[in-house]
């Protein structure tokens, strides 16, 4: 295999016709080994492809002005920390198109376009491993065959309005990340918390106004009073990934709907689509004025969709807490159990539930919504067979669980009426 080392600081390659021949498809193609040597600059104007057979390595820097097409190796070296790829489309080209069936490795990378109509359609995968910088231009992301993907450590500035990532964006390793995310030339980053392990995978995307998303997804827990319905954010979890990270989302009077704002310090909270419930759920949030920003209090229960709601404070115990006084367990996916949002948050905690003569029926510590839920079954002590289904009718709870927060430690007891319909 040839390999070319270009040690010139300034190599360029710009309106260069092959064969000399105007019919001919202006390419730059790589076949062999081509590396660009730290200091070097290429810069090139026409379509660049690299080959099934082409290795590129690069330590300085690169300036694309055409398409790019990556169909094998493409990466910086291991300790060039300062090479970079310039993503600049000429100005008569209105998409730069970022192809290929190869993963393209970038340690830093900026995009910039002259004007509002260019764009960047990226149609493979790119990952980058220090930074990326969005100048001007926005970065569409092919759903089926794009990925943005920022490996451990790496970080993204600059994003806004007129350059932001459309579609979406994966994060690897444990190190908190903002999510340089938008739609319809709305910069709506998401932010992930600091998580336990580099083998940690999210991956998230931002969407507005689709209008058709809320139509099978309008049912809400009781405690949400007003939904956002205008725009809403998808994190992904892989399945390799441990612990869960707090999440933080802002809110803008250009996409937020007015409603939802009328007291956000109090009423404002981030909520999630259950997919098993079949309905939105609360997962709480502290709220930054300053910035617009609201974040969960504690790490998710759960992935997938999330959005902004405002919700009835009256029916909110201290730490997000609240609890629903139906039970029908009948396997429609709707309140087949005693659900408590955020309990899983308190793991000190007791659940008791007795009868209307005062037996009790029921009784648990570490309560939660995974594998230890009253289903409308007794776990009695005295005069009901543990077991046992238990007659619909009026109950009574009383709910204890341990909280926490810069105050210190102190127990909490909640009681109310359970309704059980088990006919």
């Amino acid at each position: 295999m040839r390999k070319i080392h270009l040690y010139i600081i300034c190599f360029s390659l710009w309106n260069f016709a092959v064969f000399g021949q105007e019919s001919v498809e202006e390419k730059f193609i790589n076949q062999g080994e081509l590396i660009v040597l730290e200091g070097g600059i290429l810069s090139i104007g026409y379509n660049f492809e690299n080959s099934i057979s082409g290795n590129f390595e690069n330590r300085g820097e690169i300036y694309y002005y055409n398409n790019f097409k990556n169909d094998n190796l493409f990466y910086s070296g291991a300790s060039s920390k300062k090479a970079k790829v310039y993503f600049h489309p000429k100005k008569e080209l209105i998409r730069q198109e970022i192809l290929g069936q190869s993963v393209s490795e970038f340690h830093n990378v900026e995009f910039r376009t002259d004007n509002s109509n260019q764009s960047f359609l990226l149609g493979n995968e790119i990952s980058v491993k220090g930074e990326s910088n969005f100048i001007s231009g926005i970065i569409k992301v092919s759903e089926q065959e794009g990925m943005f993907t920022f490996l451990s450590n790496s970080k993204s500035i600059g994003a806004s309005d007129k350059s932001h990532v459309e579609g979406y964006v994966e994060k690897q390793g444990k190190d908190s990340f903002t999510y340089p995310i938008g739609d319809s030339g709305y910069y709506r980053p998401a932010k992930l918390s600091a998580s336990s392990s580099e083998k940690d995978l999210y991956m998230s995307r931002y969407v507005y106004s689709e209008e058709d998303f809320f139509l099978d997804k309008s049912s809400k827990s009781g405690v949400i009073e007003d939904l956002n319905t205008k725009e809403y954010w998808e994190i992904k979890r892989s399945d390799s990934s441990s612990g869960n990270v707090l999440l933080t989302l802002s809110w803008d009077e250009r996409t937020t709907p007015s409603e939802l704002l009328t007291n956000p310090e109090k009423e404002l909270h981030i909520v999630r689509w259950d997919a098993k419930q079949q309905l939105w759920v609360d997962e709480g949030g502290v709220v930054d004025l300053s910035n617009k920003e609201i974040t969960t209090i504690s790490g998710l229960t759960g992935y997938g969709y999330f959005t902004l709601a405002r919700v009835k404070t009256d029916l909110l115990l201290e730490g997000d807490l609240v609890i629903y006084n139906l039970v029908s367990p009948d396997g429609d996916g709707k309140n087949d159990y005693f659900i408590i949002d955020n309990i899983n948050r308190y793991p000190n905690n007791t659940v008791e539930i007795y009868n209307r003569w005062g037996v009790k029926v029921y009784e648990t510590s570490n309560y939660n919504s995974s594998d230890n839920v009253f289903r409308g079954y007794s776990d009695g002590r005295v005069t009901v067979e543990k077991s046992d289904k238990l007659p619909s009718g009026t109950y009574f709870y009383i709910v204890t669980y341990e909280y926490k927060d810069t105050q210190g430690s102190r127990m909490i007891k909640k009681s109310g009426y359970l309704q059980l319909e088990t006919d």
